[in-house]
């Protein structure tokens, strides 16, 4: 058998997605053992399960450090090696309409506590980290740390939506107010945009006349938990590769996207 791979786990909420993976470790289903679980809110009822598992757990506390940096912007301790202008030039969270300074003023706050969390994370090394209903958008200088290859990316995450339809905190909501007649989750890795990573996998259901927004989320958060469970196993097997791909369109333009395909066997 392979060697197990080890996961990093980041929650803000109960950690339903994260219980799954859990379970998946335990029973042999992925290759692999979690290895820490971090959360940006003390009271994650995700970390208490996570105890009861022997999981080592820690907390950096977002809301506290963005208050506390917006309230005297002037004691901000930015990280030695933060580069503002290299992280604007990378992300792709705003829009050119937005106005500047509330870019400079997000990007700063989450460096600084983007650098508490890598310092949390040090001491436990770790292949994969996955996003277990982590309610942060994550920097391009904390994706740059944590993937310093950009050809194997290494940050999982899981979306309520079909993407690329619907990026967003209420993904299921967004496809119930569409009146889509099909829902569903998509498993992807992080990039430097909004759920914008190249898709690794993704799973369906129907939408009939009698579904509710909660029946639809109950929908959703089964498939939820068996697929992100059979795509870190995909990653534990060595059958995730990222390719960067080149599509010519009828106008003649070119566009080039970064997929991933899944192997037959580890590569």
């Amino acid at each position: 058998m392979d060697k197990k791979i080890r996961i990093g786990a980041l929650i803000s909420g109960g950690g339903t997605n994260l219980q799954a993976i859990i379970d998946s470790c335990e029973s042999g289903k992925i290759n692999g053992d979690i290895t820490f679980v971090g959360s940006d809110n003390p009271d994650a009822f995700g970390l208490e399960k996570s105890k009861k598992h022997g999981i080592t757990t820690f907390v950096v506390d977002y809301k506290s450090i963005i208050q506390n940096c917006k309230k005297d912007p002037s004691k901000v301790l930015l990280p030695d090696d933060f580069d503002l202008d290299d992280v604007l030039s990378k992300q792709h969270i705003f829009s050119s309409n937005t106005p500047p300074e509330k870019i400079r003023s997000f990007f700063t706050t989450r460096a600084v506590a983007e650098a508490k969390l890598i310092d949390k994370i040090k001491p436990y090394p770790f292949d994969l980290l996955v996003l277990a209903g982590f309610m942060r958008n994550l920097t391009p200088y904390f994706i740059d740390k944590i993937n310093p290859d950009r050809t194997n990316p290494r940050i999982m995450n899981i979306h309520p939506a079909l993407l690329p339809s619907f990026p967003g905190v209420d993904g299921y909501g967004d496809t119930f107010r569409y009146g889509c007649k099909v829902g569903g989750c998509t498993v992807h890795f992080i990039d430097y945009g909004e759920d914008s990573g190249p898709i690794i996998g993704q799973k369906a259901f129907q939408i009939t006349g009698d579904d509710t927004l909660e029946s639809i989320k109950e929908k959703g958060l089964k498939l939820e938990w068996e697929l992100y469970s059979e795509c870190v196993d995909l990653f534990a097997g060595g059958r995730l590769k990222t390719v960067r791909m080149s599509y010519d369109l009828k106008n003649g333009k070119k566009i080039e996207r970064n997929v991933v395909k899944i192997l037959s066997q580890h590569f």
